[in-house]
């Protein structure tokens, strides 16, 4: 299989990766290219630990000239009209619409999620690509009043080379997020992709080599040793991250000692769904399950993984979300009736395994779950049920710390201030779901959660124009709408003296 014929149909995908891995390049300056050093990352199909492809291993050379491509493509991209700009993201759109079978293919092998999961992140990122299209031209600045003798205005200008790295759980749709809106601010992109994920952003770099002036996007693959590469990099003033609480730290202070760079970060979730006693058990039990993204293995920020549920209606609800649960098909990714794959590495595995092991041994009760799949199917491949507890305290750790598995946490709670404690009680603050069919309380209850994003009587329901980030160390900065765009520029103040 060569870097241009890629599988479009689950079963050829299947097949294809077997029989023959595929090797990518980054695109650097407009080229396709190996890394300076050699190296390379071995890509593994998480259901079925065969190899599925190679990407290179970047070096601190790579990274640096990356940026400085970068760096000098931005000039012009920024001169051009806006219009021009938003005419280069709709041909990407085009493209992307042309090859987003192969891609779907590429992302459901090298990330193990089901494929009725990845389906909608590809119809996602074409509709993103024409958003931001459309919304650059709301990229203004303003005149202020002043003095008689005085004019006064501002301006956005965009801040140059952007560093974007992204995490692994929604590689393709990350990467396209990931460049389409510092690209119609007008700055350059390099975008480094998970080394857990990296072929999908590859081969999109491969689709807008042909589309996007050189340099303007570059893709370098790589470990943490290139992502750090980036970070410090004293041409990169504007950063983005998305992943996890320690390595968002770490990029805060690794940043820091090179200079003052603006970040923007989503980071970790441990996510409170809080039902109230006058909604429909089967309603709220459906809703559970879907907010726990079991299409992802749970392998997402925003998923609703503390449930606590109102003691007048605790057993009802648990007895349905444990049924609920048990009835999800986990299973070969590519397979159109699988509702649940892989988890993404080995390593991710046995982290989430001592989660599950943890919440045992501290006393949770166990009602769906806790362990691989019987069958030859599942011998090899790194594979969990979607598991849940019940009877969970607020001090276990599997209540407060984020798993980023598919691992359910059911708390009861009887008192309002005590719910909203033990809700507030985590180090995250990113998403929150309210359960009630009284506006009043769930208002009240949408104020005092301390989330960055609050859904009422739904789950993992989102906007385009609506901004998403976290409070306390689930993140700083907005995604999606006019928000991300201005983060993307900077604001100059002119004063004219008439």
């Amino acid at each position: 299989m060569t870097e241009t014929s890629f599988p479009t149909s689950p079963e050829a995908a299947a097949a294809a990766f077997r029989k023959s891995p595929v090797t990518l390049r980054m695109l650097i300056g407009g080229e396709l290219v190996e890394s300076s050093g050699g190296g390379w990352i071995d890509c593994l199909n998480p259901a079925t630990e065969d190899l599925i492809g190679k990407a290179p291993r970047a070096t601190q050379a790579d990274v640096d000239q990356a940026v400085r491509v970068a760096e000098s493509a931005q000039v012009k991209w920024a001169e051009l009209p806006v219009q021009e700009r938003s005419n280069y993201l709709m041909k990407l759109a085009d493209a992307f619409t042309a090859h987003a079978d192969e891609l779907l293919m590429l992302e459901v092998a090298d990330s193990g999620n089901a494929i009725t999961a990845m389906k909608p992140d590809l119809a996602n990122c074409v509709e993103r690509l024409r958003y931001y299209a459309g919304l650059g031209f709301e990229l203004q600045g303003h005149t202020i009043p002043g003095a008689s003798d005085r004019m006064h205005m501002t301006l956005r200008e965009p801040y140059g080379v952007v560093g974007r790295i992204i995490a692994f759980n929604h590689p393709i749709a990350m990467a396209v997020h990931g460049m389409a809106t510092p690209l119609m601010a007008g700055n350059a992109v390099v975008l480094k992709p998970s080394e857990q994920c990296p072929l999908s952003a590859l081969r999109l770099g491969e689709i807008a080599r042909d589309i996007l002036p050189p340099g303007v996007l570059n893709v370098v693959s790589g470990d943490g040793a290139a992502g750090n590469a980036l970070v410090r990099h004293p041409r990169v003033k504007r950063l983005s991250f998305i992943g996890s609480v320690r390595t968002g730290m770490a990029i805060q202070r690794s940043a820091a000692e090179v200079g003052v760079k603006s970040i923007s970060l989503e980071l970790g979730g441990k996510n409170p769904f809080i039902v109230f006693p006058d909604v429909s058990v089967e309603k709220v039990s459906a809703a559970a399950v879907a907010g726990m993204n079991f299409g992802l293995q749970g392998q997402s920020c925003g998923s609703t993984s503390r449930l606590f549920v109102h003691d007048a209606i605790y057993d009802e609800v648990v007895k349905a979300v444990a049924e609920k649960v048990k009835a999800v098909r986990v299973g070969d990714p590519f397979l159109w009736s699988t509702q649940m794959g892989a988890l993404n590495t080995r390593a991710h595995l046995d982290r989430v395994m001592q989660y599950v092991e943890s919440g045992a041994s501290e006393g949770a009760r166990l009602v769906a779950g806790g362990a691989a799949p019987a069958g030859a199917a599942f011998e090899k491949g790194y594979w969990l049920q979607p598991t849940v507890f019940a009877d969970v305290a607020p001090e276990m750790r599997i209540a407060r710390e984020e798993i980023f598995g598919p691992v359910l946490s059911i708390l009861r709670w009887s008192n309002l201030e005590e719910a909203i404690a033990m809700a507030n009680s985590v180090e995250y603050g990113l998403t929150a779901a309210i359960w009630t069919n009284d506006i009043t309380q769930a208002l009240r209850t949408a104020k005092r959660v301390q989330s960055g994003f609050v859904w009422v009587n739904g789950v993992n329901s989102h906007v385009r124009a609506v901004p998403f980030g976290g409070y306390k160390n689930s993140g700083i900065g907005r995604e999606r709408g006019i928000e991300e765009l201005y983060s993307y520029t900077e604001e100059k103040s002119v004063q004219i003296f008439l």
